[in-house]
């Protein structure tokens, strides 16, 4: 620990090397500068004082020199001056600033060196002011060189205009600036990050924050700017692909008071800052922020069983907010002052709040309206202190406690009738400041102790007996301050306070009153404490809001009221740790003891956990084998039809005139097994997405596509060389064997296409030497073939008596292979004559003390070690010379799927997305112990929870990073060093149902059945913002047009299956509106071509009219209505021509095979039909099942045109003219098309069919050309406003093409 005089801290940088560090304090006034030595830190040691220095200018930021550590600048108030730490003593001397003597500077930076050479330009000084102000300072002649004004804009228009750097007015309140070799970042109180180069001759690029600027910093490879701002955002700048990721959100206040939700997993706080924010306890990321701006909220508290939350606030008002509709539903305003305490019932039938004039009101929430049940006054004493423990229910909703009628009586009345049942009077002398006690809070321990606790403002909690007011024990002096806050865990072992800027813990169980456990940490007073819901941690709210886990052991079995026998010993030292750390994951030092039972966790989307439908129980060996073991591991290929080339009419280009070149790929196949490689040494990156091999480099981005697959792939293996890439997919409908292909991996070829196995192949390995390749059939064909490298001709093929999860080389021996499956391990030697391999088969059964039947997964350690992971999440450790089991230990609550090992770290990934790695250092030691080996050697060193059970992973050979893909569809980039993942590729979940593009085409927007709406970067394809809705699916999705207002005001409108309708603003990444015109799912939805109105069609075949700012519903069409209504299409035409007036002409197409076409103005409220068109359909036209869309839409290279497909006579696409009232012109299809998209700037028809396959149709020559890739059907495609690229969608799967010109 270091200590320094109390003082405002002002600055504390550290120096390159780490070894210095200043601080700048305020003492009356002088300030005083303070360098500190923290060389030693990292060996061990203290941080020391080297020297102090007092100052009569003001400091307000320092910096140390990258070039020597012993120089350093300062700036402040009218000055800027240089320092040098030599002889245990500080020196400054100041800069000559001429006529800038009179700025108020608040930043400054060193320049740094292209080639890292100190001279000349280390020794430049940049110094920004309020006023906008920049020197340039020459620190060796102690000079400004060059001084520079920002200034803002004075031309109008334009998106990102210049700003002038010299001038006289109004400047750029500069708060922060930061330098790399190339360019300087500086952040202002006008809420801008701007990029500029050195000499400030242009904006290179800026970023608008939602509130002022206050800090900056530049990465050093300059690729990256990190800003924070003064309203509690922090996120970074990525400058190649210009897209700012948001890092974390937080009050810029104190935090008064919070809530925990159980069902949901979510904390809701309020604050100083006058917002209410709802955290997701399991991400800790920000889901909601109200803010009041006229009334301050003072505390908060949760509706037990509904997505519902309560708040009272400064005036009065008790108000309920929606969760679901993130919108104010009732409020109450019976109270006179400001609301002092709010709780609810645990059933969720009764609410009470309190206020400052000491009035008591009771509330009916079992009626929706929650109407006041009684309001009494004089009840709550109006002189007890704010605290959110005023108010309590007990645990089973009978008793209401609080401080009143005067702050030295605690009343308990009953809470259906306030009925008084008891007073109790706690106002006896304290003897130290000859005052009557007071009460500060109140708290009711589990209902069948019967406790009532009360802490006083003479620093005792006293325990009362709930039903008599007896007093049954007393803590004194738990605090030198008065506790504020108290929370007795479910199990009532732990006793949880604040008191002052402590957290205190009590082993409540342990009556000899040993003392609390005291974790410091927050630097205000803590206002707030409580447990999570599940009991693993606490929360505590002050200056911030800090989670700690508790390390101490639980019992499930404890009774009330006698102490359990574990808990007499009390909390150890350190039982409580800081978790504030959850991000930073701190390594635990012992094996944690999963429960038995755990609940699963729900993360921002309720869905069923992972790998938890279809495991069957493997602890039973006398059941019978099911027919797919350890589901977590089995690979299940997506549903897929026939594919392209089984048809006729189909036509497959020539690669050298195509018209259609694949550019990007987004998604990964996280229904795969081991389908992702890297090679950290080369950089090679490979993954697969359906039928395609994708290989992406990770600097770029930039994308390889290797398509050939029939089926989508199951699995990839890279050679220990690095030169040979092997991948496997299942068996399609047009072939009898699993096909698996071996790449060339510089050129990007495939050299080999072997096949043998009749179902899909599990799993690829090559041997040590790369002589060999093994492949693994799954479950159904339980079959192990050999492979020669040299010609890939078949060596050996074993059919396998059961099911085998998992197969690996032996990497210091080629001629060891071993397997894993139910219930044994098997070991093969190979034994080569001539060209001959033969395999000599050992079985060793798992031991019955490991109590685990399926293994799961495999990896050798040390020689002669080998780990394997079991469906119940075991770890056993096998001695291969020795053919035995020797110890294992409880890894996880579930399956362990994947194994990865180096010499003395183990990396386990499991069904439940948790990745964990462990010490294994010691494990060769225990090999002599046999069975008798203890667990207590290996220590979990950190964890990490992904989105979705682990099925791939590759790390570097230190195995200190790695990439680790998920079931999810993720790919997460790990860094043990550092504790993170970093999300790499990333896709919807579910089937994606609408792409659509914003002006300008800089971005894109999905939608999907996983209820979430995402944008993208349209030229790298990085996520930018993603808004998600619990528990529904996302149907149909667009983006308001180019004539909608600014650039900065676009909007997207999203319909969902509960038949509302969202509005979501792009620019402030936060949902606008909510309608809900529809009773039932939506299908469609578009805006009118001026952006003020949406139309919207359902499944029920209405289409609403409603405006897009009010949400009012003006106008429901219900001619298609019984059949769903496929698509509506916009265009902006003068429909004179058609005999009919409007500004718009729009259509509607029906499951029915019905078409109508409308004009309408919607500014006048009118809409006249124009057309009506129906299609004839035979009884037989299902693809897949399914009936094919009806779909149609305008022509954009003739307005008088439309196009439409659908189930009919015949597979084609007609063309009817609008003006003439007639088909035109029919074009043939091999297929019943499932998605339709024209190109607005050329001649081009885009169709997807079920078949797997795409055609293009150049409508001015009648050519096409079709293309393979996906692996399902293309049920989507879309153009962008430009033409240059098509988007199409199949399943999860969306396809990137890049339209050449022809």
């Amino acid at each position: 620990m270091s200590s320094a005089p109390s003082a405002s801290l002002t600055a504390e940088p550290f120096s390159a090397g780490l070894a210095r560090t200043a601080t700048g304090g305020r003492l009356g006034l002088l300030q005083m500068v303070v360098a500190w030595g923290t060389g030693q830190v990292g060996l061990g040691g203290e941080v020391v004082v080297l020297a102090k220095a007092h100052t009569d200018f003001d400091v307000q930021a320092f910096r140390v020199t990258f070039f020597d550590e012993t120089r350093m600048a300062s700036c402040g108030q009218g000055s800027v001056r240089l320092w040098r730490l030599r002889g245990g003593a500080l020196r400054s001397c100041p800069v000559d600033l001429g006529e800038h003597h009179v700025l108020q500077f608040t930043d400054l930076a060193f320049k740094q060196a292209r080639d890292g050479c100190p001279e000349p330009s280390a020794a430049m000084l940049f110094v920004c002011s309020r006023s906008g102000h920049i020197l340039e300072i020459d620190c060796q002649c102690m000079v400004v060189r060059h001084a520079r004004r920002l200034l803002p804009t004075q031309t109008l228009g334009g998106p990102h205009p210049q700003k002038q750097t010299f001038s006289t007015g109004p400047g750029i309140a500069i708060s922060s600036l930061s330098l790399s070799p190339a360019m300087c970042a500086v952040g202002s109180a006008d809420g801008y990050l701007r990029l500029w180069p050195l000499d400030f001759s242009s904006v290179l690029l800026e970023a608008e924050h939602e509130g002022p600027v206050s800090s900056v910093c530049v990465s050093p490879d300059g690729l990256r700017v990190l800003s924070a701002t003064s309203s509690g955002h922090l996120g970074f700048l990525d400058t190649p692909s210009r897209v700012y990721h948001m890092l974390a959100r937080s009050h810029t206040a104190p935090v008064l008071a919070l809530a925990t939700e159980q069902r949901r997993g979510q904390l809701a706080t309020v604050s100083q800052d006058r917002t209410v924010r709802i955290w997701d306890l399991a991400t800790l990321q920000q889901l909601y922020n109200f803010t009041s701006s006229e009334e301050a909220p003072c505390t908060v508290t949760f509706h037990p069983t509904r997505p519902i939350f309560f708040c009272g606030f400064s005036s009065g008002a008790v108000r309920s907010f929606s969760l679901e509709a993130a919108e104010v539903l009732v409020e109450h305003t019976c109270h006179q002052g400001a609301i002092t305490g709010l709780t609810a019932t645990p059933d969720g039938r009764l609410l009470f709040s309190s206020c400052s004039r000491g009035s008591l009101a009771q509330y009916n929430c079992a009626d929706p309206q929650w109407h006041v049940l009684r309001v009494a006054a004089d009840m709550v004493s109006p002189d007890a202190p704010a605290s959110p423990s005023t108010l309590a229910v007990s645990r089973d909703g009978r008793l209401l406690a609080f401080v009143g009628p005067s702050r030295h009586t605690v009343t308990v009345m009953g809470s259906a009738s306030l009925d008084e049942l008891l007073r109790v009077d706690i106002g006896t002398l304290d003897l130290a400041s000859g005052r009557l006690d007071s009460a500060m809070a109140v708290c009711f321990g589990p209902a069948a102790l019967g406790h009532l606790l009360v802490s006083t403002s003479s620093n005792r909690v006293m325990v009362l007996d709930a039903a008599s007011g007896r007093i049954i024990r007393e803590l004194p002096g738990v605090h030198p301050e008065p506790c504020s806050s108290l929370m007795l865990s479910e199990d009532a072992r732990f006793l949880l306070m604040a008191a002052g800027r402590a957290v205190k813990v009590w082993d409540y169980t342990t009556q000899a009153n040993p003392g609390p456990q005291v974790y410091i940490g927050h630097s205000e007073p803590v206002q707030a404490v409580t447990f999570s819901p599940d009991q693993q941690q606490v929360l505590s709210a002050g200056d911030a809001i800090f989670l700690w886990d508790i390390l101490a052991t639980t019992e499930s079995d404890q009774s009330f009221p006698g102490p359990s026998p574990a808990c007499e010993a009390g909390l150890g030292t350190g039982q409580l740790e800081d978790a504030a750390s959850r991000a930073s994951e701190l390594p635990r030092q012992q094996v944690p003891k999963p429960s038995q039972a755990s609940p699963p966790r729900l993360g921002i989307c309720a869905r069923p956990p992972e790998g938890g439908d279809g495991t069957s129980d493997t602890k039973n060996s006398g059941a019978p084998r099911t027919t797919c073991p350890a589901s977590h591991k089995a690979f299940t290929p997506a549903r897929a039809s026939r594919g392209p080339h089984s048809a006729k009419g189909t036509s497959l280009p020539p690669a050298s005139s195509e018209w259609l070149r694949l550019k990007a790929v987004v998604g990964y196949s996280g229904n795969g097994r081991a389908n992702m490689v890297w090679r950290p040494d080369t950089g090679f990156f490979a993954y697969t997405c359906g039928r395609l091999v994708v290989v992406e480099d990770l600097h770029s981005g930039a994308q390889q596509h290797w398509p050939g697959h029939p089926a989508e792939i199951s699995t990839l293996a890279l050679s220990h060389s690095a030169q040979v890439l092997a991948s496997a997919s299942g068996r399609s409908s047009t072939t009898d064997h699993c096909q698996i292909r071996v790449w060339d991996v510089s050129g990007g070829l495939c050299q080999h296409l072997i096949s043998h196995h009749s179902t899909t192949v599990l799993a690829l390995a090559f041997s040590p030497d790369d002589r060999l390749l093994v492949t693994l059939g799954d479950h159904d064909g339980c079959t192990l073939a050999l492979w020669g490298t040299a010609t890939y001709d078949l060596v050996s093929s074993t059919r396998l008596p059961e099911p085998v999860h998992g197969v690996a080389f032996n990497p210091w021996d080629a001629g060891e292979l071993t397997c894993v499956g139910q219930g044994t391990v098997t070991f093969w030697l190979l034994q080569q004559r001539g060209a001959d391999i033969s395999l000599q088969v050992h079985r060793e059964q798992i031991p019955e003390t490991v109590g685990a039947g399926e293994l799961t997964s495999l990896c050798y350690g040390a020689p002669p070690l080998l780990y394997c992971g079991t469906s119940s999440g075991q770890v056993c450790v096998w001695d291969t010379r020795a053919g035995r089991c020797f110890l294992s230990w409880e890894a996880d609550d579930g399956g362990i799927g994947l194994l990865l090992c180096s010499s003395s770290r183990l990396v386990s990934g499991s069904s439940t997305g948790r990745l964990r790695l462990w010490a294994v250092g010691p494990v060769s030691e225990l090999r002599c112990k046999g069975l008798g080996a203890r667990s207590s050697s290996v220590f979990m060193e950190r964890e990490l929870v992904l989105d979705g059970a682990v099925v791939s992973a590759s790390f570097d050979g230190s195995v200190d990073m790695g990439v680790v893909g998920t079931r999810a569809g993720t790919l997460w980039f790990i860094s043990w060093a550092e504790g993170t993942s970093t999300r790499l590729i990333s896709g919807h979940r579910s089937k994606v149902n609408e792409v659509v593009f914003g002006p300008g085409e800089s971005h894109c927007a999905t939608c999907g059945e996983d209820g979430s709406v995402r944008v993208w970067a349209l030229a790298s394809m990085e996520l930018v913002i993603q808004f998600q809705v619990l528990n529904q699916s996302c149907l149909c999705l667009t983006w308001s047009p180019r004539c909608c207002g600014r650039p900065e005001q676009q909007r997207l409108a999203a319909g969902y299956g509960d038949g509302s309708l969202r509005i979501f603003s792009v620019s402030r990444t936060a949902m606008e509106l909510k309608m809900h015109p529809h009773p039932v799912a939506l299908t469609t939805v578009t805006f009118s071509t001026d952006g003020q109105t949406v139309l919207s069609g359902d499944k029920d075949g209405l289409v609403a009219v409603s405006h897009s700012r009010t949400g009012i519903t003006f106008r429901v069409v219900s001619d298609h209505q019984g059949a769903a209504i496929s698509t509506i299409c916009v265009t902006r035409k003068e429909c004179e021509d058609l005999g009919v007036e409007g500004t718009d002409l729009w259509l509607a197409a029906s499951g029915d095979q019905r078409v109508s076409v409308w004009a309408s103005d919607w500014l006048r409220n009118r809409c006249e039909l124009v057309d009506w068109l129906s299609f004839p359909m035979p009884a037989t036209t299902e693809t897949q099942g399914h009936l094919p869309p009806s779909l149609a839409a305008f022509c954009p290279w003739d307005g008088a045109l439309l196009m439409y497909v659908g189930p009919g006579v015949d597979k084609e696409v007609i063309i009817y003219d609008l003006s003439q009232k007639q088909v035109v012109e029919k074009i043939p299809l091999p297929f019943f098309a499932m998605s339709l998209s024209l190109s607005p700037g050329t001649r081009l028809l885009a169709l997807g069919f079920a078949e797997c396959m795409l055609r293009l149709v150049d409508c001015a020559t009648g050519t096409a050309q079709d293309f393979a890739g996906h692996n399902n059907a293309v049920h989507l495609c879309r153009f962008t406003p430009s033409a240059r690229l098509l988007f199409t969608a199949a399943c999860n799967e969306i396809l990137v093409w890049e339209v050449s010109g022809r």
